[in-house]
């Protein structure tokens, strides 16, 4: 088995928020960690940023001062990409773009070492197609963290379709190392998290354009209903509704336009007048330092209605993802109540509410709409017909 021990130097490329945070974390577990940047401002900004939330974490008892400067003493921020060829374990954290990872993995097979890990963070690009412009596919491997990845625990591992037994297991222990929760996905759009949880702000932003409620309703019914934390244009408004969009259209495109994930018009015209949420100041909600958010219809039965509707569509999808092989029942469930803090599995929620029920809504939505949008996943009609569960307890 390989191992990627505390002696493991760690690269990371880009210096945003998630390559800073992924840097943390290594560094938090004692790697010697370099953080590279082809941006030299970027690179600055991102040390700053660290010097002064490690600041803050003293200030709250969190670490020690000693402590403190012992990780921050672990992390190099390097402008030079060759200072990354003694790290046997690189993330790159760079945008979502095929081309431009495909390139970077390009440069780094050049430059390291032939036993080191090359790992992307990507969301929802294929692990197999950004491997695919390597010599050597099999030490490419996904590993997805979230935001932020100091704080959330889930961190999905997707081996490409060549990577290697070893490497993936070798990953996997370095997660758990590192106080992780990895759960292994299948190399296909989404991986986990982004598939099953596309109809949360699909199916809410198509019921706001067929003007069944607002958006501060939608919000409302799913916190409310659901005990969900953030309802979906709380969480698209902080996400930034570019990034949500990409990641949407991403999806779409990687399933050949299957309509289950087709983006909203209406996303695409806040995002073309820079309405993209929280980092703008403004979105589906105005985040001005004056700003009134608009008080939502508080109908019972309207909020119990929109909720049973968005969850039925991420019941769905989940079971779809069990159907397809991409992952078994407890790691989905895991996936969504630690990737992205749902109240709970969703389907430990199905066997709860009753799969019959789920399907029956299902139908009824193909019913009305007519369209492959709202196709019942086939391992759903199965189990409501043989009356079975997803959990036996």
């Amino acid at each position: 088995m390989k191992e990627l021990n505390i002696n493991t130097k760690v690269g990371i490329v880009g210096s945003g928020t998630m390559g800073m945070g992924i840097a943390q974390v290594a560094a938090t577990f004692g790697h010697n960690v370099f953080l590279y940047d082809i941006n030299k401002d970027a690179l600055e900004n991102a040390k700053q940023k660290l010097i002064n939330l490690f600041n803050r974490l003293v200030q709250k008892n969190k670490f020690t001062g000693d402590e403190a400067g012992s990780i921050l003493n672990k992390i190099n921020f390097v402008n030079d990409l060759n200072r990354l060829n003694e790290c046997g374990f690189i993330v790159e954290a760079v945008t979502e773009n095929l081309e431009v990872k495909q390139r970077l993995f390009t440069s780094l097979e050049k430059i390291v070492q032939t036993e080191t890990v090359l790992a992307t963070n990507t969301s929802s690009l294929s692990i197999t197609s950004i491997a695919s412009s390597c010599k050597d596919y099999s030490r490419i491997i996904g590993t997805h963290f979230f935001n932020p990845p100091p704080l959330m625990p889930l961190v999905e591992v997707v081996p490409g379709l060549l990577t290697s037994e070893e490497i993936t297991g070798a990953v996997i222990k370095l997660m758990n190392d590192w106080k992780k929760i990895p759960v292994i996905a299948k190399d296909t759009p989404g991986f986990i998290v982004n598939r099953v949880a596309r109809p949360f702000y699909g199916e809410a932003l198509r019921i706001l354009e067929e003007g069944i409620a607002d958006a501060a309703t939608i919000d409302r019914a799913m916190k409310v209903v659901g005990k969900f934390k953030l309802g979906p244009f709380e969480l698209m408004d902080l996400i930034g509704n570019d990034v949500n969009y990409k990641v949407t259209e991403t999806v779409f495109e990687q399933f050949y336009f299957d309509p289950r994930y087709k983006p909203s018009i209406t996303q695409k015209r806040m995002i073309e007048a820079n309405l993209l949420g929280r980092k703008t100041g403004r979105g589906f909600y105005d985040y001005s330092e004056n700003a009134v958010h608009p008080e939502p219809n508080k109908d019972e039965n309207l909020a119990i209605e929109i909720f049973f509707r968005i969850l039925s569509m991420l019941i769905n999808e989940a079971a779809d993802a069990v159907f397809m092989n991409i992952a078994a029942v407890e790691e989905i469930d895991l996936a969504m109540t630690k990737g992205v803090n749902y109240p709970k599995g969703l389907l430990r929620w199905a066997d709860e509410i009753g799969i019959e029920k789920v399907v029956k809504r299902l139908n009824l939505l193909n019913e009305v709409y007519g369209e492959d949008r709202y196709r019942v996943s086939p391992l759903l009609k199965r189990m409501a017909k043989q009356k079975q569960k997803f959990y036996n307890s």
